[in-house]
């Protein structure tokens, strides 16, 4: 199985830039560390974020979550937010993907 992990949330208006920076930081060591099994995307609507992760070996997301940046990123993430983030984690075998990276395509 693999992991698929979308989260939800909004941030305090005046909080909204400094968690934009620290989610964007994830991305840059992510593409510094490359790992090729993971996707992960961020999205922003004004102050509501949604992040998308998806991992093609397991049911693991220790790939973005054991990150330095991800840790910086989480540490303060409840105070940024105007409520706590809702993550839904789901397990499920990834039968077709379009526009994903080559190691989401099914095996």
């Amino acid at each position: 199985m693999q992991r698929l992990t979308l989260v939800r949330y909004t941030t305090k208006p005046d909080q909204t830039a400094e968690n934009e920076r620290l989610a964007r930081a994830v991305f840059a060591e992510l593409r510094a560390k490359a790992p090729d099994h993971v996707a992960y995307a961020l999205f922003r609507n004004g102050d509501e974020f949604v992040h998308l992760f998806v991992n093609a070996e397991a049911d693991d997301s220790s790939a973005v979550t054991d990150l330095p940046s991800f840790k910086a990123y989480a540490k303060d993430i409840t105070a940024r937010s105007e409520a706590p983030p809702e993550p839904m984690r789901l397990s499920f075998r990834l039968l077709e993907s379009y526009g994903l990276t080559r190691t989401m395509a099914p095996a």
